[in-house]
């Protein structure tokens, strides 16, 4: 039996499933941090729903939101989770790597 990381590895072998990984790798980001968030407050997802005034369904839709085509939790939702995993929420925008193609196709367009 392959582990996580294994069967990742080799998932991401095969070209179309990597172009699609790397299409949603940042919401994956975020998600991941929402779970490690929790964890290490040592709360559960009914801890956290409760503290949300919610149900554990909508934490567990939540956590995996970037497993769900369509899913966009608002920023107030964002917000709310963090308080109640004792986090802040913290947005920043980031400038995107520059690659070859990217720089190419600049200077074509000047």
């Amino acid at each position: 039996m392959l582990s996580h990381k294994q069967l990742v590895k080799k998932m991401l072998a095969n070209p179309a499933v990597k172009a699609q990984y790397e299409v949603q790798k940042e919401a994956f980001a975020l998600f991941d941090e929402l779970v490690k968030a929790r964890a290490k407050a040592g709360l559960t997802q009914a801890d956290v729903a409760e503290r949300m005034g919610t149900q554990v369904p909508a934490i567990s839709r939540l956590e995996s939101g970037a497993r769900t085509a369509g899913h966009s939790p608002s920023i107030a939702t964002l917000q709310r989770y963090a308080d109640a995993v004792g986090c802040r929420l913290v947005v920043k925008l980031a400038p995107k790597k520059k690659t070859a193609t990217t720089s190419l196709s600049l200077k074509r367009a000047a």
